[in-house]
């Protein structure tokens, strides 16, 4: 468990570094067992301790005097019991994901890399205030047949087979975002068709087998 919760600190550390959220925006977590690690509520992430990592179970259940989970850690719960294939999950502010996100509108297939959340295009999630059940069964919508969708005027989330993979997919979702806020600027982009993203939806699945 231990060497677990040195990797969520590690990736939680990198969520500053590589600017994807500032000081204790965001959240990170790891499945474990029957249940899930995940990063506390109100820490910065540049003074976690691996005692900071909280266990919470499939049944939402955690123990208050071992610390408190993130506040958003029922969006985590029902991502696992939903996604079986989902073993990380990667929550954040980033500032490009975030800004589409304010629009309420998700990423069309303007660039073939789309199809890394697992579709067509880039879902959003309706509103709902953080930390609810509203905002899981919001989230769990998006998700349909995706690892990765925006929150409308909140952020981004992304999961994965393993943390690194889930980091890096957050990492893309954030790239993705801004290159899509400046073809706008250009004026609308020209999408690509049905059939073209259904060719690489399928080169896609062996893509990162190769890299």
């Amino acid at each position: 468990m231990r060497k677990i919760k040195a990797e969520i600190i590690k990736y939680s550390k990198m969520l500053n570094s590589r600017k994807l959220s500032a000081l204790r925006s965001g959240n990170i977590s790891i499945r474990y067992k029957e249940g899930f690690l995940i990063t506390p509520s109100g820490k910065k992430y540049s003074s976690l301790k691996t005692k900071d990592i909280v266990f919470v179970s499939l049944e939402g259940k955690f123990d208050n005097k071992k610390g408190i989970p993130s506040s958003e850690w029922q969006f985590h719960q029902d991502i696992y019991k939903n996604k079986k294939e989902a073993e990380a999950i990667v929550h954040a502010h980033s500032t490009n994901a975030t800004a589409v996100s304010t629009h309420k509108r998700g990423i069309p297939s303007f660039h073939y890399m789309v199809a890394m959340a697992g579709g067509q295009d880039i879902k959003c999630a309706k509103y709902a205030t953080f930390g609810t059940r509203d905002l899981s069964k919001n989230i769990l919508k998006a998700l349909k047949g995706r690892k990765a969708c925006l929150i409308a005027n909140h952020g981004q989330i992304a999961f994965e087979e393993n943390l690194p993979k889930a980091f890096e997919l957050a990492e893309e979702v954030e790239n993705i975002s801004l290159q899509y806020i400046t073809s706008l600027k250009l004026g609308k982009p020209k999408i690509l068709s049905k059939n073209e993203m259904k060719k690489v939806l399928s080169k896609a699945k062996n893509y990162k087998k190769d890299n």
